[in-house]
């Protein structure tokens, strides 16, 4: 199964291609990024065509060079949710694809470093999603489990205060779960405090 290049992309891929010293696995994580799945689910074929932006023919079919070979995208993508390649990714083909907080640093990271890559690829946070950021970094922070974590009463926090913190339920289980912890984890990214309660917090959740 291939995806067919458009001309416009073909002729700005010339312009910003990426320096072979991302692996394959590590460019679609870059891939994702660009294509908002630190924020949401996204596609196989939007991270496929995000991808071939970055570098172009790195994921062509051999014989026809104007086509992307989803197959090679996809396995990528599951090599980036594997431990030993770093868990950048959590989901699948059919529930979409998602930025762990590793995957989200790694992208930011190369994404900021590299000048091939325009400023206005980069995804910016709309007011709407600033907001709604800021009000639940807040909620978290008045949440009982994260008031005894600062507080050291550790000992006292249970796995309902903990789950309450992360807004799950006995029916959010598996990749899902995990999702939305690592959803919070981006969140707090810049707020030290929070993101270590979080790391804490996470170890009485996990698994479901």
């Amino acid at each position: 199964m291939g995806i067919k290049k458009t001309k416009q992309g073909a002729a700005s891929t010339q312009k910003q291609g990426v320096k072979p010293d991302l692996a394959n696995h590590e460019l679609v994580v870059l891939a994702a990024f660009l294509a908002g799945a630190q924020t949401k689910a996204v596609d196989t074929e939007d991270i496929a065509i995000k991808a071939n932006d970055l570098a172009p023919a790195r994921f062509s079919w051999r014989k026809y060079k104007d086509q992307i070979n989803i197959d090679a995208v996809r396995k990528r993508l599951w090599d980036a949710t594997k431990v030993e390649k770093g868990g950048y990714l959590i989901g699948s083909e059919k529930t979409g694809w998602r930025l762990s907080k590793a995957g989200f640093d790694f992208a930011r990271r190369h994404s900021r470093k590299r000048a091939t890559i325009p400023r206005a690829d980069v995804p910016r946070v709309s007011q709407n999603e600033r907001v709604a950021r800021s009000r639940e970094v807040r909620r978290m922070m008045n949440e009982s489990a994260f008031l005894k974590y600062r507080d050291g009463d550790t000992a006292t926090i249970t796995k309902f205060d903990a789950e309450r913190f992360f807004r799950l339920d006995d029916y959010v289980t598996g990749k899902i779960r995990t999702a939305k912890i690592e959803r919070f984890r981006i969140m707090a990214a810049n707020n030290k405090p929070l993101a270590q309660a979080i790391d804490f917090l996470a170890t009485l959740v996990r698994g479901g």
